[in-house]
């Protein structure tokens, strides 16, 4: 399915697909609802970070994560053979404080778990230094020594499909910045012709020299900077001018596409052209996460006024409960929001760069969400509150296509996000 569709990219039918790289319940479920609205794919990606053999963040396994979200379909009546579940950053991201054995150990044992859980979408990513690699911090690591660990891992992965199973398709290179939005504003600037070329060479000659030639084949993208980015508050457009020979770079290379990182926030024009311009995959995480967060404070607006005038006896608190969460354990913010005390609490709460998303597994938060929704669905949530505090809902609501219920609400209002990634990637009208 991917395959197919990077040929139509390439023959400039503007056919791409956006990634959901997000592992939380509200957003699978309104990218799956946009899916079946369009009839089309969807794509789920996990990180490194979130998912591994040690339970990443979020706790769960490569195996769970593949029966979470396959839960999540059938309760959504949607179509198993049109989920496609990827692996983001795989390679030693977790374990850069490890020496490079220890550390490409993990990984390998990282790409096995994936592949046999039954992701088909592979991004190996070993573009991180280790603890014992020479070379400048502050300069790639050596595009040699990359490849190298890509493909060794590749092998792992080849060797690691079930029977019967479906071997994956890879994507190779990683962007610059890191992912999920930049710490401090700097100018940005399209990966350069020359470095994608480099890449690309020197990943086929890694996997050549492995013996690699049929998983080679599989390769369908590498990722590149199309200069884009987000930071704390401030989000770099697309710029397609300066994009022209990078695009062109990729037509030399059959059977390629470009796949684009950190494309949160883009307006659909922007996200029109990357597709256009042979950004065939769209990655997207903390725009949703952060529409999941916006729309919650505003349903926590709603509730506290409703509060005021005697129609909900006690509020959630959700907003308090998250505040004090995050200065409990501070370990997903603190080094990426600088400034002053209120500066940081701006930034907690409001940073494009969602740090928020980390935190919604905390079990007390998990109550305050729910007591919010059990507060709003018990009482009839005045259509005014809703002008007043949600308004794209309030149209929703008033054209008929919603019902007031804080489910449909919240579903609604994520999946309005992802119907604009639908839109520009030609999966829907």
């Amino acid at each position: 399915m991917l395959r197919k569709i990077i040929e139509e990219n390439r023959a400039g039918k503007g056919r791409g697909i956006y990634s959901i790289c997000s592992a939380h319940p509200a957003i699978i479920k309104a990218a799956m609802a946009q899916a079946l609205k369009d009839d089309s794919i969807v794509l789920i990606e996990s990180t490194s970070n979130q998912v591994d053999q040690f339970g990443g963040y979020t706790g769960m396994k490569p195996a769970d994560f593949v029966a979470y979200v396959r839960g999540i379909g059938r309760e959504m009546s949607f179509p198993e053979e049109k989920l496609i579940l990827g692996g983001d950053h795989l390679g030693p991201n977790a374990w850069q404080s490890l020496e490079a054995s220890e550390a490409m150990a993990n990984s390998r044992e990282l790409i096995k778990q994936y592949v046999a859980a039954g992701y088909s979408k592979i991004h190996l990513d070993t573009s991180m230094f280790c603890k014992d690699d020479a070379g400048d911090r502050h300069k790639p690591l050596a595009n040699a020594v990359v490849a190298a660990r890509a493909a060794e891992l590749c092998a792992v992965a080849e060797e690691s499909v079930p029977a019967g199973g479906t071997k994956p398709v890879y994507i190779i290179g990683t962007e610059v910045p890191i992912p999920g939005g930049m710490q401090e504003k700097e100018e940005m600037q399209p990966t350069g012709a020359a470095a994608v070329r480099e890449t690309i060479e020197e990943f086929k000659t890694a996997f050549m020299g492995k013996g690699l030639t049929e998983a080679w084949e599989r390769v369908i993208a590498v990722v590149v900077q199309p200069g884009v980015e987000f930071g704390d508050d401030s989000i770099y457009e697309y710029d397609r001018e300066k994009a022209v020979e990078l695009k062109n770079t990729i037509t030399d290379y059959p059977g390629f596409a470009f796949e684009a990182h950190s494309t949160d926030y883009q307006r659909e024009a922007s996200l029109r052209a990357l597709v256009e311009d042979h950004f065939a995959i769209l990655k997207v995480g903390p725009y949703l996460t952060y529409a999941y967060r916006e729309v919650l404070f505003g349903l926590e607006t709603i509730e506290h006024e409703m509060q005021q005038a005697g129609m909900i006896a006690e509020c959630s608190g959700l907003s308090t409960v998250l505040e004090e969460v995050m200065q409990e354990n501070p370990k997903y913010w603190s080094k990426y929001y600088a400034g002053s005390a209120g500066e940081k609490w701006l930034k907690r709460r409001y940073s494009l760069s969602d740090r928020i998303r980390y935190y919604w597994v905390d079990s007390r938060l998990q109550e305050s969400v729910a007591k919010l929704q059990e507060n709003l669905a018990g009482a009839d949530i005045p259509i005014t509150l809703l002008s007043q505090y949600l308004p794209a809902v309030f149209d929703a609501v008033q054209r008929g296509e919603i019902s007031k219920t804080p489910e449909s609400i919240i579903n609604y209002y994520v999946q309005d996000v992802v119907a604009v990634y639908a839109r520009a990637c030609g999966m829907s009208e």
